[in-house]
């Protein structure tokens, strides 16, 4: 290999890792956190576990230090549907839209409620809105995501779910299937 561009290289990496440990370093001790941030940050770990009871308490906490922050209402939305606390759920995520109108992820995750609800004309108005709003959702998680979720396989999106329902709906009632629990259940909650 040519001497420059080897040099070139080593100091290039050498400069990505002192940039990496530098915003790390930065991020943990002096960037400014909101107060219920820790909370928020524990809750997520719980959640991501499936704990979502233990979830919801450390979300719950985190917003009686920040009680208008709207990830924070989403989160707790998250928690509450995951633990079938619907009516519970739907509230929150009605107040995160107030709080955030044009965040996509609020509208895919209330569509999701409203879709294991049964509600399919108001689950298919969220997931047009959140698809309206920011078209990656549709694309559903990366494969970095599920990597770390230890997920090998694309789960069902919100655009494939909207575009399954509409199919549905439009056939007789009697020919409709709109529910397949085994596929319904692999269908993730949206974060920001």
């Amino acid at each position: 290999m040519d001497e420059k561009l080897y040099s070139f290289l080593k100091y290039t990496a050498i400069g990505m890792v002192v940039a990496w440990v530098g915003w790390s370093f930065y991020d943990s001790f002096f960037a400014s956190q909101s107060p219920g941030q820790n909370a928020y940050i524990t809750g997520d770990k719980f959640f991501e576990d499936g704990d979502y009871l233990r979830a919801l308490e450390e979300y719950e906490v985190a917003l009686t230090q920040e009680p208008d922050a709207p990830y924070l209402a989403r989160a707790k939305a998250r928690a509450l549907m995951q633990l079938g606390r619907n009516e519970e759920a739907l509230a929150w995520f009605d107040r995160a839209v107030i709080l955030q109108p044009f965040f996509g992820g609020t509208y895919a995750n209330r569509g999701i409620l409203y879709d294991r609800l049964g509600q399919y004309e108001l689950a298919i108005a969220d997931y047009e809105k959140a698809l309206q709003l920011d078209e990656e959702i549709g694309e559903g998680p990366n494969w970095l995501t599920r990597f770390l979720r230890k997920q090998p396989e694309k789960p069902p999106t919100v655009k494939e779910r909207l575009e399954y329902l509409k199919v549905e709906l439009a056939k007789p009632e009697e020919e409709r299937l709109l529910r397949v629990p085994e596929i319904d259940e692999q269908q993730r909650t949206y974060k920001q």
